[in-house]
């Protein structure tokens, strides 16, 4: 039997919306059971040890405020009150990238460990040395609510991803790390290229950008 929230969803009363604090613990949610089987938070959150899971949960909530912090943009596709699918960027600012805020720093040592951190923050800077342009926004994470998925709501927040690009005059584009291979296809319909390979921590990601459009 169909789910019955899927068959009342109507992609055209889906709004795109900045998060507020009040919907980071959704978004975490829907974040964890994203990133769950992501082979590249497997192997940074080791998941043969005991407590990946809540290792996992512990370095999203983490990384959401320090984005709410930061005043990073967190998209939200709402149906309603009802949060289904978030993305989150960061800005053509580096020091918010691999560097973070010290308080940051301290609380993933405290819950995701000192190899967790390490792994976060070489992954970004690597992935930001790889991207072919000098000022560009980068996607950290992009979910739709299992429930939900297979019905656009992907592609409703590419356009939205686009509208935060257009309004930021010294950004070049976006890109992003893709270690899951079922979402090649999907970043590049959205005109994402693939730029390189690039091994973190003995997984294999693909870099992939898209340079904004002339205006």
């Amino acid at each position: 039997m169909p789910n019955a929230a899927l068959a009342e969803l109507d992609i055209n009363n889906i709004k795109a919306i900045f998060l507020t604090a009040d919907d980071l613990k959704v978004a975490a949610s829907i974040l964890y059971n994203a990133y769950f089987d992501d082979p590249l938070f497997i192997n940074i959150f080791q998941a043969e040890k005991e407590g990946y899971e809540n290792r996992l949960r512990s370095a999203i909530r983490e990384e959401l405020n320090a984005f709410w912090v930061a005043k990073q943009p967190m998209i939200g596709l709402f149906e309603g009150k009802r949060l289904l699918a978030v993305a989150c960027l960061t800005c053509p600012d580096v020091a918010f990238g691999a560097g973070r805020y010290w308080h940051w720093r301290l609380k993933m040592l405290l819950t995701a460990g000192l190899f967790g951190t390490r792994q976060m923050l070489e992954k970004e800077e690597r992935v930001r040395d790889k991207m072919p342009a000098a000022n560009f926004h980068m996607l950290s994470f992009i979910a739709v609510h299992p429930d939900h998925q297979h019905h656009g709501l992907g592609h409703v927040l590419m356009g939205a991803i686009d509208s935060v690009l257009n309004e930021d005059v010294k950004s070049e584009g976006v890109g992003v790390y893709v270690t899951l291979p079922k979402c090649l296809s999907f970043f590049a319909d959205g005109h994402y290229d693939f730029i390189e390979d690039l091994e973190v921590g003995h997984i294999t990601g693909q870099i992939m950008f898209r340079r904004k459009l002339p205006s």
